[in-house]
């Protein structure tokens, strides 16, 4: 008796070790693993195994800037069972990662976060970091900005949203052909079955006394939204470059 109420306590309770077999990956690829749960001092009952697609983005609050963990996607095994003393088990799973699923680029960590649902219990918790590799919508966009028109990828940052909870924030130094009239060039996207639609930032570059009053306004900034569908995106990182150079030359 003594020893089960250690247990609901957290005390010698069971231990989890999440095996994952393929650690890099494809935003909407399939994730595949095993979960390794070792028995502590005493039989337990587990409701559930839980794994979380965590990342995490700056947020600001009260003038002080943070990050905060941010959930993007929960897969729980709903598969009951008891675990006895010193007991191994081990339960397969595979899931797809979401099309969503942040690229880890620059700062960006995506991780696999694993917790035994046990009444009464402290969650035991573990943690394997991912390698995402951008989506091919967001693959062939990244391409034509920095192979087609020569932007050079400056910072990635994962930033809280109200609308949205989270965005990946790319910022670009512009290529030769528009250094002359942007200071930058931002990006933020989104992914969706059938297309990929961007939020675009031109921020133009101060000339004369005119730019100069609207840089201080906050005016010398233009916010462009625009997508390209599936059919689109297959023609090639050329064809997006052609599109995107109008559009960002529309703007600056």
């Amino acid at each position: 008796m003594f020893k089960k109420l250690l247990a609901s306590a957290g005390i010698g309770s069971a231990e989890v070790d999440t095996q994952l077999i393929n650690e890099t990956l494809s935003s909407g690829d399939m994730l595949r693993g095993k979960v390794v749960i070792k028995g502590g001092r005493t039989e337990q009952q587990v409701d559930r195994i839980n794994l979380f697609v965590m990342t995490e983005a700056l947020r600001e609050r009260d003038d002080k800037k943070y990050y905060e963990k941010v959930v993007l996607h929960r897969f729980a095994l709903n598969e009951s069972f008891t675990i006895g003393a010193g007991e191994r088990k081990e339960i397969d799973f595979e899931f797809e990662l979401p099309i969503h699923t942040p690229p880890t680029i620059n700062r960006t960590r995506v991780w696999v976060q694993t917790g035994l649902d046990i009444p009464q219990a402290i969650d035991p918790n573990d943690r394997d970091y991912l390698q995402v590799t951008p989506h091919i919508y967001m693959d062939t966009v990244l391409r034509a900005i920095t192979h087609e028109l020569g932007f050079e990828l400056r910072k990635v940052d994962m930033e809280h949203s109200r609308r949205h909870g989270y965005i990946q924030e790319f910022e670009f130094r512009p290529s030769p052909e528009f250094r002359s009239d942007l200071d930058e060039l931002e990006a933020v996207f989104f992914v969706k079955e059938d297309r990929i639609e961007l939020v675009l930032q031109v921020d133009r570059r101060v000339k004369g006394l005119g730019s100069l009053f609207a840089e201080a306004l906050d005016m010398d900034e233009s916010n462009v939204r625009l997508s390209f569908t599936k059919s689109e995106i297959e023609q090639g990182a050329l064809f997006v470059a052609d599109k995107l150079r109008d559009v960002i030359k529309q703007y600056s």
